[in-house]
């Protein structure tokens, strides 16, 4: 997967937010998008989904060569982020058998394996409202890596995790080093691993 962002520039309440951002994202590396609270680190990684528009720019995708279309990006990207609601009225086991429907089991990890190392295996029958927000965050993380896909787009991936979970994540991601991976976060421990790191506040 690669992406092509060409003066990516985004305004909320009459101001700009950040302007002209232009990045070549290649397949198989880690970045991390740093910056003040406020700066657009999560704004861009909603825009790079394509959850969200730019008010000016063009991004374009290509995996194996051949071009992407905006509409199925998300066919081949994970986004786990603080601010994503779960189906609260659903158990685990209905959560995992719901977001499968929609993407392939990545034949890296097993899925067993990663509910285990989270210590979640064992809550699979209990409803998402009942999860604590540590657990929530674990049981995203748990989807997004099992889930085959070429991109991955994490916003403070370690919010709400012990430092248990924090050493747990930072495991998982020397294991994904065939995906791009953008993460939007200050916290080093959650990029460390990065190759490169992007400051936003260069776009002001």
């Amino acid at each position: 997967m690669e992406i092509i962002a060409e003066g990516l520039s985004k305004k909320f309440n009459g101001g700009w937010i950040f302007k002209n951002f232009t990045y070549h994202f290649f397949s198989g590396t880690h970045y991390a998008i740093t910056g003040y609270n406020g700066s657009g680190k999560s704004t861009l990684l909603q825009l790079l989904s394509g959850l969200n528009l730019p008010s000016k720019g063009d991004i374009s995708y290509k995996h194996k060569d051949k071009t992407v279309s905006a509409e199925q990006i998300y066919q081949e990207l994970v986004f786990v982020t603080p601010y994503m609601e779960l189906i609260e009225e659903m158990t685990l086991r209905e959560l995992i058998t719901f977001h499968f429907t929609f993407k392939n089991r990545a034949k890296e990890f097993s899925l067993d394996e990663l509910l285990t190392s989270s210590g979640l295996l064992h809550a699979q029958d209990k409803l998402i409202k009942h999860f604590s927000s540590g657990m929530k965050q674990r049981a995203q993380l748990v989807l997004a890596f099992a889930s085959e896909c070429s991109l991955m787009l994490l916003d403070e991936p370690t919010s709400n995790l012990d430092a248990q979970g924090v050493a747990w994540y930072q495991g998982l991601m020397q294991q994904v080093s065939n995906r791009l991976v953008i993460i939007a976060s200050n916290q080093p421990h959650e990029y460390s691993h990065a190759r490169e790191v992007i400051n936003i506040t260069e776009w002001k």
